[in-house]
C-alpha cells in the first residue's frame, strides 16, 4: 500500500507539473494575427515564412477575386497567396511585411521571376485600419531603401480561401510528381523549380544582404 501511495502521489506531482508547464505556456503566448500576402507563386512564401520564429503556420490559398471557392484550375481574377498565421508576442505584423517585401520583387508588375500574369502579381491585403496602415508604411519603406517604384498593391481582404491539400507544405513533401526530369518528390521538384525560376537570385541582386531568405 505505501508503494501505490508513493506512485500515487509522483503520478499526481507530474499532472501539476505539466500543468503548471501549460499555463505559463499559455500566458507567454501573445495574441494570435492572420495577413493574406501575395508574392508569386504560393509555395514559395510558405516555404520563407515557415521557417521565421512566431510564425504558427502558413495555408497557400487565393485572394482578391470574386469567383467563389476557387480553385488551382480555375481562380481567374484571384492573386496566388498565403495566409501567415503568427504569435504577435513574439513577431509583430511590421516584421512580417519587412521581411515580405525584402522577399519578392516590388517593382515587377507583370508577375513575378518565371511567373507572369495576374495572379502572380504582389500584394498585401489587409484586415483593418491598423493592418492597412502598416501595409502603406511597408511599400513607403521599401520605396526608400530601393529608391525605386513599388507596385505591390495594398488591398482589402474580401475572403481567403484555401489551396487544395496537394499544395500545401509542397515544398518539404515526400510524394511522388512527375517532371520534366523524370519522377521526384514534392520537395525535390520545388527546388528545381524555385532554382529555376531564378527567385532568390533575382530576389538578392535586388535587396542583397536585406534579403532575408535567399541564401
Amino acid at each position: 500500500m505505501c508503494c501505490v501511495r508513493e506512485m500515487k502521489a509522483a503520478a499526481l506531482a507530474v499532472l501539476i507539473g505539466l500543468a503548471l508547464m501549460l499555463q505559463a505556456g499559455i500566458a507567454n503566448a501573445g495574441p494570435r494575427e492572420e495577413i493574406v500576402l501575395a508574392g508569386g507563386c504560393f509555395w514559395c512564401v510558405e516555404s520563407d515564412f515557415e521557417s521565421v520564429p512566431g510564425v504558427l503556420s502558413a495555408v497557400s490559398g487565393f485572394a482578391g477575386g470574386k469567383t467563389t471557392n476557387p480553385t488551382y484550375k480555375n481562380h481567374t481574377g484571384h492573386y496566388e497567396v498565403v495566409k501567415i498565421t503568427f504569435d504577435a508576442g513574439k513577431i509583430s505584423r511590421e516584421e512580417i511585411l519587412h521581411k515580405f517585401m525584402r522577399s519578392i520583387d516590388p517593382t515587377d508588375d507583370g508577375g513575378q521571376f518565371c511567373d507572369r500574369g495576374p495572379a502572380y502579381k504582389t500584394a498585401l491585403f489587409y484586415d483593418g485600419a491598423a493592418q492597412k496602415a502598416a501595409a502603406e508604411q511597408a511599400i513607403a519603406e521599401a520605396g526608400q531603401d530601393l529608391g525605386r517604384k513599388i507596385v505591390t498593391r495594398v488591398l482589402p481582404l474580401n475572403g481567403f480561401y484555401a489551396a487544395e491539400d496537394y499544395h500545401q507544405d509542397y515544398y518539404k513533401s515526400s510524394a511522388l510528381v512527375l517532371t520534366r526530369a523524370g519522377p521526384k518528390s514534392k520537395a525535390a521538384a520545388y527546388k528545381f523549380y524555385r532554382k529555376a525560376c531564378g527567385r532568390d537570385k533575382t530576389v538578392k541582386a535586388l535587396w542583397g544582404s536585406a534579403a532575408p531568405f535567399a541564401g
